[in-house]
């Protein structure tokens, strides 16, 4: 691998940087697994067994634990945030098809 490969890993939303003490941080809380038990993200594991997270994960998390803050229970926080993730994927897939069609 070589020094590019790794610098553009850093702009990578999927990439697993994050331990699980680092997105605990970034995200104010502690290294619970609430979410984890939720089954609403699943880390992906470093070649020494750590949990890794991407900052996409970071992202939706941050969107659930802002729906739980607010009084929304966690299952139903994860289901809001998939939601709004596949309306999400969903609009640019038809603004994607909407650019190809009217060339």
């Amino acid at each position: 691998m070589t020094a590019d490969d790794s610098f553009s890993r850093l702009d990578d939303d999927d990439y697993p940087a994050y331990t699980m003490g680092r997105a605990a941080e970034m995200l104010g809380t502690t290294q619970g697994r609430a979410i984890g038990e939720a089954r609403f993200i699943t880390p992906l594991r470093s070649p020494g067994g750590l949990r890794r997270y991407s900052r996409y994960q970071l992202c939706i998390s941050a969107r659930a634990r802002e729906l739980v803050d607010g009084g929304t229970s966690i299952e139903a926080a994860c289901r809001i945030v998939i939601l709004e993730d596949q309306l999400e994927e969903a609009q640019r897939i038809n603004a994607e098809h909407h650019r190809t069609t009217n060339r």
